[in-house]
């Protein structure tokens, strides 16, 4: 399983990437995969171990998310999606 969260804008992409790295939590940046939009963004993969860790983040630094998403294997491919 993957976990990605997405964002409106770059910006908060680019922050929440810094804050995880800050945080020593393992992010990286990667295209937001067509299962989830069909638009061209941006969206962060980090481990689903650290998903509390990672919303508590957010919320500290004020990191405006549009959507958490787990997704099944390889999130490259179409695949089963939640979101949560």
């Amino acid at each position: 399983m993957r976990c990605l969260v997405t964002f409106g804008v770059t910006t908060m992409a680019l922050l929440f990437e810094k804050a995880c790295r800050k945080e020593n939590i393992p992010a990286k940046i990667v295209p937001v995969p067509r299962s989830i939009s069909a638009s061209c963004g941006l969206a962060c993969e980090y481990p689903c171990g650290d998903e509390a860790a990672v919303r508590s983040l957010c919320e500290r630094k004020k990191i405006a998310v549009s959507a958490f998403t787990a997704l099944e294997d390889d999130w490259t491919e179409k695949g089963t999606q939640n979101t949560i």
